[in-house]
C-alpha cells in the first residue's frame, strides 16, 4: 500500500494536468460557437463543454475511457469496431516480428562474440542500421515484398523485426561478454569445450541482459507493427484505427487506439518480466 500511494499521486497529477490542458486547447472552439450564437457563456459551462466535444483537439480522460469501454467490453471481439479485434491484428504481427528479431539478434550476438571478423564488420553495420528512420524504410520494405508477392502479415513482421533485433543484439553481446577473465580461465583449466563454455557460463550470465533487452525489443516491435500498417492503407489493426481517426478528425478514436497500444505493450512486457523472474529463480539468480 505504501508503494501504491506515490504511483496514484503521480497518476492523479497527470489526470489533473490532462483535464486542464483539455480546457485550454478546446476552449476556443466553445467561445467561437458561443459568439456565433450570440450568447454568453460562464466559466463552469465553458469547462463542461470543453470536456464533452465530439471532435476535440484534446479529448478529456473520461472521454477516452468511455471510448475504450465501448470498443472493448461492449463490442463483440470479432467486430471490426472492436479494439480487441484490431489489437489482435497488430499483436499477431508484433509477435511474429519479435520472434524473428529475437532469433536474428541472438544469432548475430553469438557470431559477434565468437568471430572477430563479425565483431569488426557486422557490429558497426548493426548500429548504422538504426540511424535510418523507420518511416522512411517501412514503405520500401512493403513495396519490395509486395513485388515478390508477399503481403499481409509478413511485411509488418519484417518492419517489427527491423526495430526489435537491435536491442537484442546489444544486450546479448553485453551479456555473453559478462563473464570475467578468471571465470573463462577456470573453464579452460577444466578442459571445457567452446560449446560447454557457452552453455554453462556465457549463456547463463547473459540471461539478465537478454531479458532486459527483450522488454525493449517487444515495445519496439509493437511500434514497428503499427508503423507497418500506416503505408499499406490497412483496414485492420491499431495503425489502421489511428489512420482512420486522423482522416476523419476522430481524436477520441486516436487516443483510445494509443491507449490500447500502451495496454498491449504493458501486458507483453509484464509477461516477459514474469518469464524472467521464473527463469532466473530456477537458475538460482533471483
Amino acid at each position: 500500500m505504501r508503494n501504491l500511494i506515490p504511483v496514484l499521486t503521480v497518476v492523479a497529477v497527470i489526470v489533473a494536468i490532462w483535464y486542464a490542458a483539455a480546457v485550454w486547447l478546446n476552449a476556443q472552439w466553445v467561445l467561437d460557437t458561443a459568439a456565433r450564437q450570440d450568447r454568453e457563456i460562464g466559466t463552469s459551462e465553458l469547462v463542461l463543454e470543453t470536456w464533452s466535444q465530439d471532435k476535440p483537439r484534446l479529448p478529456a480522460p473520461h472521454q477516452v475511457v468511455t471510448e475504450l469501454w465501448e470498443t472493448t467490453v461492449e463490442k463483440n471481439i470479432t467486430s471490426k469496431r472492436s479494439l480487441v479485434y484490431h489489437a489482435w491484428v497488430t499483436l499477431s504481427a508484433t509477435l511474429a516480428g519479435f520472434a524473428m528479431g529475437t532469433a536474428l539478434g541472438v544469432a548475430l550476438a553469438v557470431g559477434i562474440v565468437y568471430v572477430r571478423v563479425m565483431d569488426m564488420s557486422v557490429m558497426p553495420w548493426v548500429i548504422a542500421s538504426q540511424t535510418i528512420p523507420i518511416l522512411a524504410i517501412a514503405p520500401m520494405i512493403i513495396v519490395v515484398l509486395n513485388a515478390m508477392g508477399l503481403s499481409g502479415l509478413l511485411p509488418k513482421a519484417m518492419i517489427s523485426m527491423y526495430l526489435s533485433f537491435f536491442p537484442v543484439v546489444v544486450g546479448m553481446v553485453k551479456g555473453l561478454r559478462a563473464p570475467s577473465r578468471m571465470q573463462l580461465d577456470q573453464m579452460r583449466t577444466w578442459n571445457a569445450t567452446q560449446g560447454q563454455e557457452f552453455l554453462r557460463l556465457r549463456l547463463p550470465s547473459s540471461m539478465p541482459y537478454l531479458f532486459a533487452s527483450l522488454k525493449i525489443a517487444m515495445a519496439a516491435s509493437l511500434v514497428g507493427a503499427i508503423v507497418g500498417e500506416l503505408p499499406t492503407g490497412a483496414v485492420a489493426g491499431l495503425g489502421a484505427r489511428l489512420l482512420a481517426g486522423s482522416y476523419y478528425g476522430q481524436t477520441i478514436q486516436i487516443w483510445s487506439a494509443l491507449f490500447m497500444a500502451a495496454i498491449v505493450a504493458a501486458a507483453m512486457v509484464g509477461l516477459i518480466g514474469l518469464v524472467q523472474r521464473l527463469t532466473l529463480k530456477r537458475m538460482g539468480m533471483a
